[in-house]
């Protein structure tokens, strides 16, 4: 009787057991089956939406209307910044739920959304209006809960997308102090350095000096300082009392730099002053003053001499086709490139003596530009490249210790190292005839 107690006993031990695995399995389905369902909360195609309206528990409310180019229009008029609507419009266009947590929310208060954090109204071109609710924050600390307006649905959402859509007027607002289009730029003006130096662009799109006088200038370190100018912006983000302490340090700063640019749309400005060992700026495109880094301010405080181009000859990578080599005995050499080869008439040249010869002339640079000191010449190159588009001749004497040379038909005269013309000397003395093929041995 006994051992028929106990199996019946362990039978319906076993019987219980058995139920909870197939609850627990179904349970497991369902909840398996109800977080798969996490459908995109919003879907609306970037080149679909018109408007956004970003209103905020505390009351604040941001606004953007689509034109030309997305501006903000509450609280106030503002430009704003592309990058950081574009990150919105990311989110906008495919976000996607973690899970979904209720399929009926009888109290929307138990997860913050009866009255929201954030709401998000996406406005489409057809009128049509999509809001999102984001509530509080997630036990796990790492989502938000979420619904859509008119919907009973409750999901969760990344922590990530609510920073994406939680923005303000001051976050997304064009934090440029000078808005313009780099690529139709015609002018550049800079007083720095006690001096106004004016550069303007060439038939090949280049900068050049155009005032105090015509010069060659280096593009590169042109198009720094545009860069520069272009990638100026504010700290959004800076307290009334920080912005007020910026304008002071601006009025009593030491002026740095003025800088102009101008595009198919007009005249843009920047102002730099310091202020002990801080750069404070005022820019055209934005109200104010403001403190900049100390990148902006060093670049920008450029003279005359740090904008020219120091370069003796103009080739740069381009492989020149022809070089007139004359030297302290009045003789000239000319070499010419026919294919691959390098001649000097009817003679083949060894090429990688001429190659060395081309990489010094590329390389010569003045370590200075002075008014005076060139003399009779001892050593001339005269170098077409560009397929005979460019032609560079520069001369060069030396004058006791010091080596000056001159570009033909300009009025600068550039110092150039000592030891650089001895290498460039010798490399012109090191191109010789190839050396003979040696004889193909005995088998």
């Amino acid at each position: 009787m006994m051992q028929l107690r106990g199996l019946l006993l362990a039978v319906a031990a076993l019987a219980v057991l058995g139920l909870g695995v197939f609850l627990s399995n179904k349970y497991k389905k369902e909840d398996a089956k109800k977080g798969s369902e996490t459908p995109k909360l919003l879907a609306v195609p970037e080149d679909q939406v018109s408007g956004i309206e970003i209103k905020r528990k505390d009351g604040t409310t941001t606004a953007l209307k689509k034109g030309e180019k997305w501006e903000i229009t509450s609280p106030q008029a503002l430009p704003a910044d592309a990058e950081a609507v574009n990150g919105m419009m990311s989110t906008i266009s495919g976000l996607s739920t973690d899970r979904l947590v209720e399929e009926n929310a009888a109290d929307l208060n138990l997860f913050g959304l009866a009255t929201p954090q954030v709401e998000v109204t996406v406005t489409k071109k057809d009128g049509k209006k999509s809001k999102l609710l984001i509530g509080d924050e997630t036990p796990g600390g790492s989502a938000f809960y979420a619904r859509l307006d008119g919907e009973k649905k409750v999901y969760t959402i990344g922590s990530w997308n609510k920073t994406s859509l939680d923005k303000t007027a001051q976050e997304l607002r064009d934090k440029r102090l000078v808005i313009f289009d780099s690529d139709k730029l015609t002018r550049l003006e800079l007083a720095a350095k006690n001096q106004t130096i004016e550069f303007g662009k060439n038939p090949q799109n280049e900068w050049q000096i155009v005032k105090p006088k015509p010069l060659r200038a280096d593009n590169w370190a042109v198009e720094e300082i545009v860069r520069k100018i272009k990638d100026a912006k504010m700290d959004a983000s800076v307290s009334e009392e920080d912005a007020k302490k910026a304008a002071a340090a601006f009025a009593s700063g030491a002026r740095v730099a003025l800088a102009k640019v101008t595009d198919a749309s007009g005249a843009h400005e920047i102002e730099i002053r310091k202020k002990e060992n801080d750069y404070y700026a005022k820019g055209s495109a934005v109200a104010g003053f403001h403190k900049v880094n100390t990148e902006l301010g060093e670049g920008l405080d450029k003279g005359l001499d740090d904008l020219r181009n120091k370069k003796l000859f103009d080739f740069g990578f381009n492989d020149p086709s022809k070089i007139e080599v004359k030297g302290g005995d009045g003789k000239t050499k000319v070499y010419e490139k026919a294919g691959e080869k390098w001649m000097l008439a009817s003679q083949q040249m060894d090429s990688v003596g001429v190659q060395a010869f081309v990489d010094k002339l590329r390389d010569l640079s003045s370590i200075r530009f002075v008014d005076s000191g060139f003399a009779t010449p001892l050593f001339e190159v005269k170098l077409t490249a560009k397929e005979g588009k460019l032609t560079d001749q520069v001369q060069i004497s030396k004058s006791g210790n010091s080596v000056f040379a001159i570009r033909v038909n300009e009025p600068s005269v550039y110092e150039i190292d000592g030891k650089a013309f001895e290498e460039l000397s010798q490399a012109a003395g090191d191109i010789k005839s190839p050396a003979p093929a040696k004889d193909a041995k005995k088998k």
